[in-house]
């Protein structure tokens, strides 16, 4: 499995920004209100963003010690970060597009839906960042017996572009 490419995230940023954008200015062109998103979102992402750390800090204390790692609890830790980042990189950029459609507006928005959609876009940004974070605690150190060659030591490298 490869590590997340962060240009790939930001490249789904910009894409679901679009679709933010596109789906705000289609409701108010067909006289419904603009989108807001509900107060819970950025609770849940946090939280989230919280489990996905937190579970994968046991896979990186056991691959600093001597203790023998469940190679395939560290994979599915890692697929769960894999998935958090995408999630929150589209969170983020559908939120940013709700954000730049109402502040590009020629009528002031109101507090509430503006501060709802910074507070999505926000936890998403953390969403990312936390999962991004986790894949790297899940990083396993090579073997000597792997076939592969990888890094001795599990860094922040670029090995996604290898």
């Amino acid at each position: 499995m490869k590590r997340t490419n962060t240009l790939g995230l930001v490249a789904l940023a910009v894409i679901a920004g679009g679709g933010g954008f596109i789906v705000d200015q289609l409701l108010t062109a067909g006289g419904h209100p603009s989108f807001t998103p509900s107060t819970v979102l950025p609770l849940i992402l946090v939280a989230l963003a919280v489990a996905v750390v937190a579970a994968a800090i046991p896979v990186r204390r056991a691959t600093r010690g001597t203790a023998p790692i469940d190679p395939f609890r560290a994979l599915r830790i890692a697929m769960l970060a894999k998935a958090s980042s995408i999630v929150g990189a589209v969170v983020a950029g559908f939120a940013g597009g709700l954000l730049v459609f109402v502040l590009t507006r020629p009528v002031s928005p109101s507090l509430g839906s503006t501060g709802a959609v910074i507070a999505a876009l926000l936890s998403g940004v953390v969403l990312a960042a936390a999962a991004l974070f986790a894949e790297y605690l899940c990083t396993i150190r090579k073997d000597d017996d792997d076939e592969q060659p990888g890094p001795d030591e599990p860094g922040l490298g670029l090995s996604h572009l290898d």
